[in-house]
C-alpha cells in the first residue's frame, strides 16, 4: 500500500486552521490578562464606594442625634424667654406683699393694678390675648356655656355675663370664655 501524499491545499487549511486557533487562545489569554489587571481596579473601587457608604451612614447618625438634641433642648427651654420676663412680675408681688405691712389699702390697690398692667404687658408680648365676649354673640369655638338666662335687655344669643375670661395663644384657643348666654324673655301675659 502506498502512502498517499497529503495535498498541499489541506496542509495550508490546517495552518490556517491552527493560526486561528492560536490567536484565539491569544485573545483569552489577553482578556484573562485583562481580567486579571482590572481585578485590583475593581476591588478598589468596591473598596471605595464602601467607605463612602460608612461614611454616609455615619453622617446621617450624627444628623439624627443632633435632631433630637436639639428637639429635646427647644422643648427644655422653650420657655425661657417668657419666664424672664415674668420674673418682674413675680418681683413687683414680692414688693408688694413685703410692703402690705406699712402700706394702706389705696397704695395697695395701685400696687397691684401696676403688677396687673406689667403681666398683660408680658402676656401680650408673647401673643397671649385676653377673650371677653361681653355683649357680643355666643361662639362655641371661644366661649363656653355655663348656663342660659332669659333677657330683654341683650338680644338671644348674645353673651350676658362672663364668669372667667379666656385666652388664646397666636389666635390658638388656650382656654374658652366661660359665659352665660342670653335666651328670649319670656311674655308676661
Amino acid at each position: 500500500m502506498s502512502a498517499q501524499p497529503e495535498r498541499p491545499d489541506a496542509d495550508a487549511e490546517q495552518t490556517a486552521s491552527s493560526r486561528e486557533e492560536d490567536k484565539g487562545q491569544e485573545a483569552a489569554e489577553d482578556a484573562v490578562d485583562s481580567d486579571e489587571s482590572a481585578e485590583p481596579d475593581l476591588q478598589a473601587q468596591v473598596d471605595d464606594n464602601w467607605d463612602r457608604y460608612l461614611r454616609a451612614a455615619a453622617e446621617l447618625d450624627n444628623v439624627r442625634k443632633r435632631a433630637v438634641r436639639d428637639v429635646e433642648n427647644a422643648r427644655k427651654f422653650a420657655l425661657e424667654r417668657f419666664t424672664n420676663e415674668l420674673l418682674a412680675v413675680r418681683d413687683s408681688l414680692e414688693m408688694g406683699l413685703a410692703a402690705a405691712d406699712q402700706a394702706d389699702a389705696e397704695s395697695l390697690k395701685a400696687g397691684s393694678e401696676a403688677t396687673l398692667k406689667l403681666l398683660v404687658a408680658t402676656m401680650e408680648r408673647f401673643g397671649v390675648a385676653e377673650v371677653d365676649p361681653e355683649g357680643e354673640p355666643f361662639d362655641p369655638e371661644l366661649h363656653e356655656a355655663m348656663t342660659v338666662q332669659p333677657s330683654s335687655d341683650v338680644e338671644p344669643g348674645s353673651v350676658l355675663t362672663v364668669f372667667q375670661k379666656g385666652y388664646t395663644l397666636n389666635g390658638r384657643l388656650l382656654r374658652p370664655a366661660r359665659v352665660v348666654v342670653a335666651a328670649e324673655a319670656a311674655e308676661d301675659s
